[in-house]
């Protein structure tokens, strides 16, 4: 992009270079009876070759013509460079967009234990970063979205209406752990729930509404889930009010680059039935703490050392990315990996 800007540059400077030198030019020539609007009018019809009429005549002036000639060789080769450049930008940034776009869909189709975005919007991008953050697979769809090309833009995106089957089909839906529709549009989100639903009676669905009125619509189209951002935004006041101190914690826990912990779960599969905490061996890594084990709808908060876990177990950890997946690699086939 900046080479090609460099490029225009340098060849409207070229053409406003020639412009004014025809317009001198033909000033000199004409005489004191030109004005330079005539001189200008004069350069541009030669440059363009337009053909309207001489205002100037140059008949018996071969200085004049020979000028002429020039003027029109030097502005039909800037015009001629301006033209190639913006052309093979257009047909340049297409060809990429079209290669990019089909690597992408190839990459999507390859993917496995990822989760769909469906919405481009404030809240989308919150998710996609935060998953990009803990290390986790995605993809994002929008009917708009943004443009393949940006810089800024560097996440897996299909461009389409995530209500269509195919769409979601493109997005490897049958491999994925779970949808979130977080459009700005209830019902739209309302449809991709239960378009999602119909199409995987397992998958997970976390949706987005603003209307409080709709929330029980959105559980019954299938969403396991539904946040609304009114009420979130809320509780989040509140929590400044009364308890800043847990909020800089955990807002310093999230944003933390260095650290960027998060608290993680890990279900524990049927090889660990009956063994200790302390056997799991979690204390091992820094960046890792149990907070809690969940046992069917119960916590067993700050387990001992000879606290025993069972198949289906949770186990509640405060961890970083690296750690988690350190951890999950450890454990192996003790655990299940969604």
């Amino acid at each position: 992009m900046d080479q090609f800007l460099r490029r225009l540059q340098i060849s409207f400077t070229i053409l406003i270079i020639v412009v004014i030198i025809g317009t001198g030019g033909f000033k000199l020539i004409g005489g004191h009876r030109t004005s330079l609007t005539d001189a200008f009018y004069m350069t541009m019809i030669t440059i363009t070759t337009i053909g309207y009429g001489e205002v100037i005549r140059l008949e018996g002036n071969p200085v004049g013509r020979i000028f002429a000639v020039f003027i029109a060789l030097s502005g039909i080769g800037s015009f001629t460079y301006i033209l190639t450049n913006l052309t093979a930008f257009a047909v340049g940034d297409q060809l990429f967009k079209t290669l990019r776009r089909k690597k992408m869909e190839k990459e999507i189709a390859n993917l496995k234990d990822h989760y769909i975005i469906c919405g481009v919007g404030d809240i989308g991008m919150h998710i996609a970063r935060e998953l990009e953050a803990t290390n986790r697979k995605f993809v994002l769809i929008d009917k708009q979205g943004p443009e393949l090309s940006g810089s800024d833009f560097d996440f897996l995106f299909l461009q389409g209406d995530a209500t269509n089957e195919e769409i979601l089909e493109k997005a490897s839906i049958h491999n994925s752990l779970g949808i979130f529709a977080v459009t700005g549009d209830d019902n739209y989100n309302l449809v991709i729930t239960f378009t999602a639903r119909t199409m995987r009676q397992d998958i997970k669905i976390i949706s987005k509404c603003r209307e409080v009125t709709h929330l029980e619509k959105m559980k019954k189209a299938g969403a396991d889930s539904v946040i609304a951002p009114n009420i979130i935004g809320g509780l989040r006041m509140v929590s400044l009010m009364i308890r800043p101190t847990v909020v800089s914690f955990l807002d310093t826990m999230l944003r933390d680059k260095e650290q960027s912990l998060r608290v993680e779960e890990i279900t524990l599969g049927h090889q660990s039935d009956g063994k200790t905490v302390k056997e799991l061996n979690i204390n091992k890594y820094e960046s890792t703490l149990l907070l809690a084990v969940k046992t069917g709808d119960d916590y067993k908060f700050n387990p001992s050392g000879l606290y025993k876990v069972r198949e289906d177990d949770v186990l509640v950890i405060m961890a970083s990315p690296q750690a988690r997946e350190e951890l999950i690699k450890r454990l192996g086939d003790i655990i299940k990996t969604s």
